[in-house]
This record gives C-alpha cells, structure tokens and sequence, in this order.
C-alpha cells in the first residue's frame, strides 16, 4: 500500500518511520527507587536520584531489564547481551540532570519485525531498527500560573523503551496498523500498558517526501503524538506542507516539528538535532549491561501466545477467516473473551455473535470490553440456547438485547419471558392448519409452482406463534403439507 500525492508537477510518494517512547510496567524507576503510580500529587514521586541531588548514583533496576528483553523477544528481534548506558546532554527545565541516561550506538534489544495486519486482509512487514531503554523527562506545565511554568518531576526518571522502525512505512493507514499492532503486542506480553491518553505511549512521526523510486528525501520529526488517530492526520497534513513546498521551488529543513490537531497544521519547534549535538558518551556511572543466554531463556519462558500465533490458531482450529481473527485478537481482552465464548462451541458462531452483536452493542454504547454488562459466559449460555434448539435466532436476538439492558443470565430471560422454542408438532400442525386455511389461493399458487411463496407461509406461521417454532420444524411440515 502506497500513499501517492498528485502534485502539479507529478506524483509524491511518503516515507515514514516512528519512534514510539513506550513506559514500561514498573513499580520504581529506571535508576531509583520512586514509584511511577500514575496521578499521584505532582512531585510526589521524586527521590534524591531522580531530583539530582549532588552525589546521587543511578542504581539499574533489574525488572525495567527484563520487561525490554521481553518485549525484544516478543518483536522477533535480536538481544544484544551486553549494552551501554549513554548520557544525552541537552539543557531543558523539566530534565534536572541537564543530561538525559539513554542508550546510543549500544542499545539492549537490535533488529526484529512487526507484521501488520491491513484493513483489506493484507499483511506487510515492517522493520524495527532497534529497541533502547532510557529515563523520562519531567513534565512542564505551563498553564498553572499567569507569569511562571511549573516543572513536576513525577515522570523523571521513569523507564522507557524507544522503539525505533525502519522507514518502510509508506501509507498513514500503514502508520496507524503499526502502532495498533505494537500496542496490542505490549499490552499482551504485559511490559506496557499503551494508554496514549495518559501518556505511556507516545509517538514521534519521522515523515519525507520523494518521487517514487527515488533516493529519500529531507525528513521532519513531528513529536509527541498521543494517539493513533492523530499520527495518521499529522503524516498526511506534513506529507503534503512539504509537497507544496518541493513544488513552490523550496527546500524541506531538517526540523523538529509540532502537530496541532485543532488546526490541522503542523508548525515548526526547532531544527533538527543530529547526534553529535547531543554530545553522547557511555555514562561513568554505569557499568555496561551485560547477561548471558540463561537470563534470556528464563524470560523466554513467560512470554504469552502473542496476537500473530493466536491469529493462526484462531483460524486452524476454530475455521475463522482471517479478517474476523485479526479483529479478535487485536486487543488481549477481547480476544479472551472470545476463547471463554468459543470453548466447546462452534468457534465460527461465537465469532459472530461477539463481532457482529456483541461488537456492535458496545461500539453504539461507547463502552469497551471490559465494561461490557454481557459476561462471556452468559453469551455462551445463548448460544448454547441457540445449538440446542430452545430458542430460535430470532428469538435469540431479542434475549441478546435484554441481556444488553439488564446484564441478565439468558436461561432465566427465556423461562420467565416464555420464549421457549415450540418443537412441538401438534402445536405447530396447529398453526400451519389455520395459516392454509386462511389463504387458499396462495396455496394453490405454490402448488402452481411459485415456490418463493413458502417463504411467506413460513413468515406467517412464524408470527402467529411470536416466533416461537422451530423455523426447521416450520419449512418441513409445510412442504409436507402443501406439496404433498
């Protein structure tokens, strides 16, 4: 998939690759003690190390370790046994070391790929570059007072994992499965939580332009992109600011720049820095990182099924189309709810009915997964209603919504609203009787050969009874009767 922009002097194609900062699932910090308990009291989460008191050493904590070796492994990539801690000196209010602790040409996890999966059923891999753990910056808050801006150092020092890609992105809806496909992968092996909103995962944009074919062009960064929505509208709205540029016969700068959702605009923040501005060198503080095969086995051996082998079971053992398996496993808790849903049923069916019916019910009542008021269990419970013939699927779309209203168990709906199924032939002989007694000339229609008309017999049984017969039962007795 190619993003192509037609400029007046010829097509553009976009190039794009993404830095994601994810936080990774901690109780402490990268190098102290502190807690990283989001929503606490500003400055409330601040130890001596993360303020830089004079004399205060980093101490690595072993956990943030593990929690990037896992994620490392869970992208396919390559972990690097030993690695260095660097220091990136740059000056800003909120980062009081005046340096930030990072890894550079050293980082702990290397090479690996994400394969996305595409809203027309296509698949395409993307590279990552490598995956490094740094600290965060503090926070600077600039609407708290009319002439002063507040620093909170609650998130300095917090561990993050840089996620780097190759620049193999070619389409804002490429952009957008990437990240979609990332966050589904760290929310599984549990080393992020993903929450954009609260800002433990975060994106920079890194977008270029050239003529299809062509080397790449001048990239811009758009920085700290909080939501995925976002990404996708910033690379548009970039791609084309520097087409319109190219083609008016300027240059692109290598910059640093801001997406501003409300305008629809990027603005530029600073030129671009290059990596000898930030004067890196291994931090004197640490020793380098260094584990051996063991330490990563041991973590190999809590890794989880992750979404693409949960995608092919989904589909070999429970006969899913791919589009319907991709959806169930994008986030870990829909997809468990669909295995409870699914177990020791038909898997295609409850696929279905929590897609199709659960799916949509919830979308319309902007609730996730883990609100739903339909338990996993009471949707089996319906469809086993369904497979045993006590409620037709009509009927059980009727229980589905009380369920929905109610949260009610829908064994307990049926019997006391009495939607049981009539499969009793006396009772259903009944109704057919006086159906055909009714509309003789419709009769004699389908005797003529006009067979479409059973349908409406079928229709009319069906509502005598308040949908209650067993439209199977229903089609056959009429046959019987009617054609003999």
């Amino acid at each position: 998939m190619t993003y192509i922009i037609e400029g007046s002097t010829g097509p553009w194609e976009i190039v794009v690759g993404l830095e994601v900062h994810c936080q990774v699932v901690s109780n402490s910090k990268l190098f102290s003690g502190a807690s990283t308990k989001f929503g606490n009291d500003a400055n409330s989460n601040v130890s001596l190390v993360d303020a830089a008191m004079p004399g205060m050493l980093p101490v690595i904590n072993a956990e943030c370790v593990r929690q990037a070796v896992k994620t490392g492994l869970g992208l396919k990539a390559q972990i690097n046994k030993e690695s260095v801690f660097s220091r990136k000196n740059y000056f800003y209010a909120d980062l009081p070391q005046g340096y930030q602790i990072s890894q550079f040409d050293k980082p702990i996890v290397g090479k690996g790929t994400i394969i996305l999966d595409m809203p027309d059923g296509t698949t395409k891999s993307v590279g990552i570059e490598r995956l490094h753990l740094e600290q965060d910056a503090g926070k600077s808050m600039h609407d708290q007072d009319p002439k002063y801006s507040h620093i909170d150092l609650n998130r300095s020092g917090v561990a993050l994992m840089e996620i780097v890609s190759d620049p193999d992105i070619r389409h804002p809806e490429e952009a957008g499965a990437y990240l979609t496909k990332l966050r589904a992968i760290v929310r599984y092996l549990g080393t992020c939580d993903g929450n954009m909103n609260e800002g433990s995962m975060r994106c920079d944009a890194n977008v270029s332009v050239r003529r299809p074919g062509e080397p790449f062009g001048t990239r811009c960064e758009i920085k700290n992109v909080n939501s995925i929505r976002f990404v996708m509208q910033a690379i548009e709205i970039e791609a084309k600011r520097q087409v319109e540029v190219l083609e008016s016969g300027g240059e692109i700068i290598q910059q640093t720049r801001l997406f501003d959702q409300r305008l629809g605009e990027t603005r530029a923040m600073r030129s671009k820095e290059m990596a000898h501005d930030y004067r890196y060198f291994p931090d004197p503080d640490l020793l380098p990182l260094v584990f051996d095969d063991a330490f990563i086995a041991e973590i190999e051996k809590t890794l989880p099924e992750l979404p693409d082998e949960k995608k092919a079971r989904f589909i070999n053992e429970n006969g899913l189309s791919a589009y319907d398996a991709g959806v169930l496993v994008a986030e870990k808790e829909k997809a468990d709810y669909y295995e409870i849903v699914a177990k020791g049923r038909d898997g295609k069916l409850a696929a279905n009915w929590v897609i199709t019916n659960l799916f949509g019910a919830l979308n319309k009542a902007e609730v996730g997964i883990a609100e739903s008021p339909v338990t996993a269990e009471n949707l089996g419970k319906l469809i086993d209603l369904i497979s045993n013939d006590t409620i037709s699927g009509r009927i059980a779309k009727d229980v589905f919504e009380i369920m929905i209203e109610t949260g009610g168990d829908p064994e307990k709906i049926v019997e006391e609203k009495g939607l049981k199924q009539i499969t009793d032939t006396g009772a259903i002989e009944t109704a057919i009787d006086e159906v055909i007694a009714a509309n003789p000339d419709k009769v004699q229609e389908i005797r003529d050969g006009k067979d479409r008309m059973l349908g409406w017999f079928v229709g009319q049984v069906m509502k005598s009874t308040g949908g209650k017969a067993n439209p199977g039962m229903v089609n056959k007795m009429l046959r019987d009767k009617i054609l003999g």
